[in-house]
């Protein structure tokens, strides 16, 4: 059996094998000592018809199977195969459901085989893979598949993945195959035998591999720094451009078919500008300038030759992995001397091998998600050079168990300690600081900018790319946020003393003296606070339901959302929420106290518990700040110019609760705080202006428009020939309540619109409610075996996972809410039309924007052209740039929304976005055009 591994891979009509779908077709391949020896393959007659778009993916039509042999007529021989042999699959209970389920009605005995599947395991040994669809592997795996979504050639792929499989588990250290027997009961798979043969092969052939460390029974790659080098930029930088830009420069030398892009000099020259003149600097770069090699170039070359570093921040850690990975390795081929260029991130990103290696030690009640995660990270471990979790794709309830690993939730302050010279995030920070560029994210710096410049290495220049969300990042940092699942996770984190946890540990490991713990007072208290905390987030999710016919505002993922101020609440129902939020810091407030005076008496001194005391003062921090935000958010004044409100989920749970807390404006923070102490601050996007004014960023951000330079760099793509904006002029008027008719109308454009690009459409709407409904319609209306229909919120996925999903299937619709209108990048063929279904103007009664509003209002000024017309240009600008990512693209932008054509102040939008021909006719005209211009 040890030796025999039997590949399966069934088509079939459908997902339910315990409905009426049936097999169409079955693949089987034999491995025997490691190599391919027999296959299998054969059509079946299911005896039903074969959906349509199960033929579209598969090939496989009624006249395939017509003539047959229905499954019973060979399940001996299929039976055959199976013994005395592992069952392998790629995701094991879809196959071997369906192989049992036709077993069984044809009064065959199930197959009990001990079973490994490839996608389980290809998760585990391969971490680090893309993605862990079949194809997609084979591809990162160099497996070539010739006919996919045919069983035989799957089965062929599988059995080829499943021996590289086999191959990288041969190459694991002892240590992590140790700590994968202890995980291996709760995986789906049956790795025991596999995984015991490996550990008694490496017991007397020891592993020998430079390449890996190990502490305390976790083998790892070695955490090594890169030494500095230091060389100055002799050249100028004039000539130093003129090297890379310029005919027989280094970018013709270096790329195949490049086209120069003078827009590309440009920017480097006026970033260049204003870093040597000491100034700040708006720079608006339009898609296809090649902004970040643009900026990429004056940075290095002036932290080089100034021996000062520069620091560049992204919105995205996607874009900042993607300028450490692709543009930085590019760079030093283009340049003539070397330089250091580091990535830091936030602490929540790296894991801490300390904490880690803690948690191996029982995995007695963990999930499935848990062990999966354990085992993932153990196999990275071996291969990680940074230990930054975004390397890897841990299943969905895998972060909440990361979490708990991550150098956040350590304290690395004590250089003496054996995990400090082992710490992943303190060799990111020591990179940064011998780096003449440092590449990180809004988020790290807002909060070195908040916490007194502590956080990061000290720089005098610093260039922001996707400048836009500047301010809302500061906003969220100057601000807080709050929430039931926070409370309770943190609360469930430190345990009562007779339960399994933190708590309990450190008592009965007497770290915590235990003959001096008040423990039946902890318990009360602890009990006290949890279910004060439950009270407290159940009342305020009634609270909001009672209030939200007259302050009703949903949010981009549908939840609701309330404006709260103490002082204007209703008395009689908010005094009692008061009550509740007091009563609950005060018993919180008494857990302090306790952990407090625990820490002094702590007998944690000696090397094993060194971190013990540190772990008390991390928990009292924690809950501290639980105590500080509940003040700031119910009982501090009002006079503040920060906004609060509630956010529930209105079909979630009764204490699915959110409350956010922030200032209305960072302008006079930002002024003072930042722009004024930094010597050059760059700021660029391709988003910044509204019909060429870069005024509504100035003011937004706090900077003084006689000080800064500023920059409009036009693209390189000719978007009259390669773009068609369309714009209805027989839609329903949605102002005049006529909602459903308008999303009948939109729909209806939709399936229109497939029909003549085949798909690959992305639907952008503001309303998270109108995409349900609009989702809703189109799978009562479209034929849904010939189109993929996608959608954010109702699909399931994260952003990333829904974008893959859209360029997997030829014909796809993608509907996306706010996070779509940015940032998705869909070149090609695989996005030909854009759909934007209302103009993105923030709802009137959205939290912050009510309160920004109101100010506005005081201070005399008109609102809508202050603060909700540019923000709704800058949008509109960002979604647009969906549409063209290259000057071989072309396609449609259809806007729903005929005030774009209507209102006054829709030339505001369409002067903000590049000149592009314009059609304004009854749909019916606009269909006949797109048609003949495709």
């Amino acid at each position: 059996m040890r030796n025999k591994y039997v590949v399966i891979d069934l088509e079939t009509t459908g997902h339910s094998s315990g409905a009426h779908d049936k097999i169409i077709e079955a693949g089987i391949v034999v491995i025997e000592d490691n190599e391919i020896v027999k296959e299998f393959s054969s059509f079946f007659n299911p005896d039903i018809p074969i959906p349509p778009f199960v033929s579209n993916l598969t090939g496989i039509t009624d006249e395939d199977v017509r003539e047959a042999p229905i499954f019973s007529e060979r399940a001996s021989e299929i039976l055959s195969f199976f013994e005395d042999g592992y069952l392998v699959a790629h995701n094991v209970p879809f196959d071997m459901g369906f192989l049992n389920a036709e077993l069984e009605s044809n009064g065959f005995i199930p197959i009990q085989n001990p079973v490994i599947d490839t996608v389980e395991l290809a998760r585990v040994l391969f971490p680090q893979a893309p993605s862990f669809k079949l194809g997609q592997l084979a591809e990162h795996l160099g497996i070539r598949h010739e006919d996919p979504h045919r069983a035989l050639s799957d089965a062929e792929v599988t059995a080829k993945l499943f021996l590289q499989l086999i191959k990288k588990l041969e190459k694991l250290p002892y240590e992590t195959i140790n700590h994968l027997l202890k995980l291996e009961s709760n995986l789906k798979s049956d790795l025991y035998q596999i995984l015991k043969e490996r550990e008694q092969h490496l017991a007397f052939s020891p592993y020998e591999d430079k390449n890996i460390d190990t502490y305390k029974g976790l083998a790892f790659k070695p955490i090594e720094d890169i030494p500095v080098t230091r060389e100055n930029a002799e050249i100028s930088f004039g000539d130093f451009l003129d090297d890379i830009y310029e005919k027989n420069g280094k970018l013709h030398q270096k790329l195949i078919n490049y086209e120069k892009r003078a827009g590309q000099r440009e920017m480097s020259e006026t970033v260049y500008d204003a870093i040597q003149t000491g100034k700040h600097a708006l720079i608006e770069a339009e898609t296809g300038t090649g902004k970040s090699l643009a900026y990429l170039l004056p940075a290095v070359y002036d932290a080089v030759k100034s021996h000062k570093r520069i620091l560049i921040s992204t919105y995205t850690t996607q874009l900042q992995s993607q300028l450490i990975e692709e543009e930085i390795p590019m760079l030093r081929g283009l340049v003539s001397f070397p330089f250091n260029a580091a990535i830091l991130k936030g602490m929540q990103h790296y894991i801490s091998l300390q904490k880690f290696e803690r948690t191996l030690s029982s995995n007695q009640g963990d999930n499935y998600d848990t062990v999966l995660t354990k085992a993932m990270i153990l196999v990275w471990l071996t291969e990680t050079e940074t230990g930054d979790i975004d390397e890897i794709q841990l299943p969905s309830s895998g972060y909440l168990f990361y979490k708990r690993v991550s150098t956040d939730a350590e304290d690395y302050s004590d250089p003496s300690s054996p995990w400090f010279a082992r710490s992943y995030y303190q060799q990111a920070r020591r990179k940064a600081q011998q780096a003449d560029i440092i590449i990180t994210n809004h988020a790290l710096l807002c909060l070195d900018l908040f916490s007194g410049y502590q956080l990061l290495p000290s720089y005098e220049k610093v260039i922001i790319d996707e400048a836009h969300h500047l301010e809302e990042t500061a906003s969220k940092h100057y601000g807080l946020k709050l929430d039931y699942v926070h409370i309770q996770y943190t609360l469930s984190q430190v345990g009562s003393s007779s339960e399994g946890g933190w708590l309990g540990k450190l008592l009965a490991q007497d770290v915590i003296d235990a003959s001096r713990f008040k423990n039946e007072k902890w318990d009360e208290l602890f009990a006290k606070a949890r279910y004060e905390a439950d009270d407290l987030f159940r009342q305020l999710f009634q609270y909001v339901v009672k209030q939200q016919q007259n302050n009703k505002s949903l949010s981009d993922i549908g939840r609701v959302q309330y404006r709260f101020e103490n002082e204007k609440e209703d008395k009689s129902q908010w005094n009692t929420i008061l009550e509740m939020a007091s009563r609950l810091m005060y018993y919180l407030g008494d857990l302090v106290q306790i952990l407090s005076v625990s820490k002094e008496f702590s007998l944690g001194l000696n090397s094993e518990r060194e971190t013990e005391p540190k772990d008390i003062t991390r928990i009292t921090i924690a809950l501290q700040a639980i105590i500080d935000s509940l003040d700031q958010l119910f009982l501090l004044n009002d006079e503040t110019n920060d906004v609060k409100w509630i956010e529930i989920e209105a079909y979630g749970a009764k204490n699915a609760v959110y409350l956010y807390r922030e200032p209305t404006e960072v302008s006079s923070l930002l002024a003072d705080d930042f722009f004024s102490r930094k010597r050059s601050v760059i700021l660029t996007s391709a988003t910044l202006t509204m019909k060429n004014s870069f005024s509504f960023i100035q003011n937004r951000l706090g900077l003084v428009p006689d000080e800064i330079i500023t920059r409009k760099i036009e693209s390189p793509f000719t978007y009259r020939n390669q773009v068609q904006l369309m714009v209805p002029s027989d839609f329903p008027d949605i102002r005049k309540g006529n909602q459903e008719e308008f999303i009948y109308s939109t729909c209806e454009a939709i399936l229109s619109l497939a029909q003549i690009t085949n798909g690959r459409m992305l639907v952008l709407f503001t309303s998270y409610d109108m995409l349900k409904k609009s989702y809703n319609l189109l799978r009562e209306i479209m034929d849904t075996n010939k189109y993929m229909l996608i959608a954010q919120g109702v699909s399931s996925g994260s952003r990333s996972r829904l974008k893959k999903n859209f360029q997997t299937f030829d014909q796809s619709i993608l509907l996306g809410t706010s996070s779509f209108w940015e940032g998705v990048d869909i070149p090609g063929e695989d996005l030909s039309c854009l759909v934007i279904v209302r103009l993105p103007f923030q709802p009137p009664n959205h939290p912050i924007y009510e309160a920004k509003s109101n100010q506005f209002k005081e201070k005399g000024k008109n609102a809508f052209f202050e603060l909700s017309l540019p923000e709704a240009v800058i949008r509109f600008k960002q979604g647009f740039g969906r549409l063209i990512r290259s000057s071989a693209d072309r396609g449609i932008v259809f806007v729903c929304d005929a005030r774009i054509i209507q209102a006054r102040y829709g030339k505001f939008f369409t002067g903000s976005i590049p000149d592009v021909p314009i059609t304004y006719e009854p749909t019916k005209i606009l269909m006949d055009k797109a048609e003949e211009w495709f």
